[in-house]
């Protein structure tokens, strides 16, 4: 195999991810899936959820900040053509797309909260904010702060996943390891501890302080979370 990742490994802290781990081997390297968090229903089983989306007609828009929530959420949406869509970047948004089964209205150049309230409409509308349990606040905050009326409401909930023995060897013996969200890189410090850890990468700059808040030393940050973005800077950085 030949390409600048040519005989390593690269470690990715979630489930097969299709485009990146394509890019990845095509760039020569190796890769492994060691999923560190698991996603289910929401602690009351959803109620909260589809009471809110049964409401989607009193809505403006729809807001979500992962596939995950795009997936749970999205459905609804196909019957409300009036109900404008938004997700925090192309991942989320494509899978918005396909399960609204029309196209999203608003994707910010930045994909992550900051970037969305950058480029959200000005006008005052009434927002449904679907994510995971432990999301931050940021965007449903930062959306009342600018005059929007907003309802927040748990789409999914994360769990850490405890890798297996096997796994555990291949985060440690990586030649880099990509913490995939704030979640999988705590899930990383409890499982693996902070002391030997191989060289991290964090998808984006939240993930980075998250991980930082567990001890974990990110050597490397990608500029944004998309498959492009984060198999170019492995091929950079990774020696």
């Amino acid at each position: 195999m030949t390409g600048p990742l040519a005989g390593k490994r690269i470690a990715i802290t979630r489930p097969e991810t299709g485009e990146l781990g394509t890019r990845l081997v095509a760039l020569g390297a190796t890769v492994v899936h060691v999923p560190l968090i698991e996603v289910g229903d929401p602690v009351d089983g959803g109620v909260q959820l589809r009471a809110a989306l049964a409401r989607l007609a009193a809505f403006d828009w729809l807001v979500v900040t992962s596939v995950n929530g795009a997936t749970r959420a999205g459905p609804a949406a196909a019957a409300h053509q009036a109900l404008r869509l938004a997700a925090v970047g192309p991942a989320t948004a494509a899978a918005l797309a396909a399960a609204a089964g029309r196209d999203v209205d608003l994707v910010p150049s930045e994909a992550r909260a900051e970037g969305l309230l950058a480029e959200f409409p000005p006008e005052p509308a009434r927002v449904l904010v679907a994510q995971a349990d432990r999301a931050r606040r940021a965007l449903a905050d930062g959306l009342v702060a600018r005059g929007h009326t907003v309802e927040s409401v748990v789409a999914y909930r994360t769990v850490a996943r405890r890798p297996s023995p096997d796994e555990v060897t291949d985060l440690t013996t990586a030649d880099a390891v990509l913490l995939a969200s704030g979640s999988a890189a705590a899930a990383f410090a409890d499982a693996i501890g902070t002391d030997a850890a191989p060289v991290l990468v964090a998808i984006g700059p939240v993930t980075a302080s998250d991980a930082a808040a567990r001890g974990l030393r990110v050597a490397h940050v990608a500029t944004a979370p998309d498959a492009a973005s984060v198999s170019d800077l492995l091929a950079r950085v990774i020696p």
